[in-house]
C-alpha cells in the first residue's frame, strides 16, 4: 500500500514542533493524560523519589544563566546519552498501557519492564533515574499553563519555575542528557519573541538582536533550525503549487535548481503519494455518502488503505469539513 506521507503534512509537523514552545505544549499535549493520572498520586509519589546524587555538579540556579562553554562531562556516561528522554518517555507509557494509574503502581511497573530498555549493567542507575522522572512529571503538571503562549514576561516566568522543579529531581549531568536541547531551543524562541515584542528596537537594531540571538545557539541547534527552514520552505512552496496546480515538469524545474535532483525527485515522489491519497479518500467518502457504515463500506475500507493509513481516514475526513474550500489536494494531508 502508499506510504502514507506527504511532503507537506511532514515539513508542516517538524516546523511546527520547532517553532511552538516545546517546554511547555508537549507535556501539556503528548503527554497529559499521563500527568493526569499521575497527579491523582501526588501525595505518595513526593515521598518515594530517590535521592539526588551529591557528588555530581548541580544544576544552574537560573534557567538563564550563563550557558557553560562546555558540556562534556556527561558524555562518557553510558547512561546520559541522546534520546535518553524519550527512553524514558516510551518505558512510562509502556507501564501506563499496563494499567498503572498512580506513581507508587507505576514505579512498580517500571520495575518489571526497565530492562527491556536499558542493558543490565543500567538497569539499576535507569530504574532510580525512570523513578524521579515519575515525580518530576507529576511536580511539573502541577504547574500552571501561561495563559498567553506569546507573552514573553509570562514565558520567562514559566520557563524559570519549570528550572525549579527540575532541580529538585536531577543534577547538572541528568539535566543536560534529558533537557539540554529542548532549553536550548526553549531560550532561543523566548529571545526572538522578546525581541519582537520590543517596540522600542529600530529595524537595523531588531536585526542584528535577532543576529545575535541566532549566533549564541549552539552549533548543533543553528544547524537543526537551518534544517527546519529549508523544510518550512519547501513545504510552502509545494502548498503554492497545488494552489496553482502547477504540472509536474514546472515543479521538478523549480525544485532541483533549489534542492538538487534527488530532492525533487523525493518531492516528486511525495506528490504523487498525496495525490493518491485524496483519490481514495475521495472515492471512500462518496461510497460513504451512498451506502453509509455498513459491512460493504468497511470492505472498501480494507480494500482501500492499509492498517495505519486506517487509523487516520475518520481524522481526515473530519479535516476536510473544516476545510471546505480547500482544493483536494490541500484538504489534507495523509499526515505522519
Amino acid at each position: 500500500m502508499t506510504r502514507p506521507r506527504t511532503l507537506t503534512g511532514v515539513c508542516v509537523a517538524l516546523a511546527a514542533a520547532t517553532a511552538a514552545m516545546v517546554w511547555w505544549l508537549v507535556p501539556q499535549t503528548q503527554h497529559g493524560a499521563v500527568d493526569q493520572r499521575l497527579a491523582a498520586g501526588a501525595a505518595a509519589a513526593h515521598h518515594s523519589g530517590a535521592p539526588l546524587r551529591t557528588a555530581a555538579r548541580p544544576m544552574e540556579d537560573s534557567f538563564f544563566a550563563a550557558r557553560r562553554a562546555a558540556e562534556s562531562d556527561h558524555s562518557a556516561d553510558p547512561l546520559l546519552v541522546d534520546g535518553l528522554r524519550d527512553t524514558l518517555e516510551a518505558l512510562l507509557m509502556q507501564a501506563q498501557d499496563d494499567g498503572a494509574a498512580d506513581p507508587a503502581t507505576l514505579k512498580q511497573r517500571l520495575a518489571t519492564l526497565v530492562g527491556q530498555h536499558f542493558p543490565p549493567a543500567l538497569v539499576v542507575r535507569a530504574l532510580a533515574l525512570a523513578e524521579r522522572y515519575v515525580d518530576y512529571r507529576v511536580a511539573l503538571g502541577q504547574l500552571r499553563t501561561p495563559q498567553d503562549l506569546t507573552d514573553p514576561y509570562a514565558l520567562r516566568e514559566s520557563l524559570e519555575a519549570r528550572h525549579k522543579v527540575r532541580q529538585q529531581f536531577f543534577d547538572g549531568p541528568e539535566h543536560d542528557a534529558l533537557f539540554a536541547r529542548e532549553a536550548d531551543l526553549d531560550r532561543y524562541t523566548l529571545a526572538r519573541l522578546e525581541i519582537a515584542r520590543n517596540t522600542q528596537l529600530t529595524a537595523e537594531q531588531r536585526a542584528l538582536a535577532l543576529r545575535q540571538a541566532d549566533n549564541e545557539l549552539p552549533e548543533a541547534r543553528r544547524a537543526e533550525r537551518a534544517a527546519t527552514t529549508e523544510h518550512m520552505n519547501a513545504a510552502a512552496q509545494t502548498a503554492a503549487f497545488n494552489a496553482q496546480n502547477t504540472d509536474e515538469r514546472t515543479r521538478h524545474a523549480a525544485r532541483s535548481a533549489q534542492y538538487g535532483e534527488p530532492a525533487a525527485h523525493a518531492m516528486a515522489q511525495l506528490d504523487r503519494e498525496e495525490q493518491h491519497w485524496q483519490q481514495r479518500l475521495d472515492q471512500y467518502s462518496q461510497a460513504q455518502a451512498q451506502q453509509g457504515d455498513g459491512a460493504a463500506l468497511q470492505r472498501l475500507r480494507q480494500q482501500l488503505f492499509s492498517n495505519e493509513e486506517q487509523q487516520r481516514i475518520d481524522a481526515a475526513l473530519v479535516l476536510r469539513k473544516l476545510q471546505p474550500a480547500a482544493s483536494g489536494s490541500e484538504k489534507t494531508s495523509s499526515g505522519g
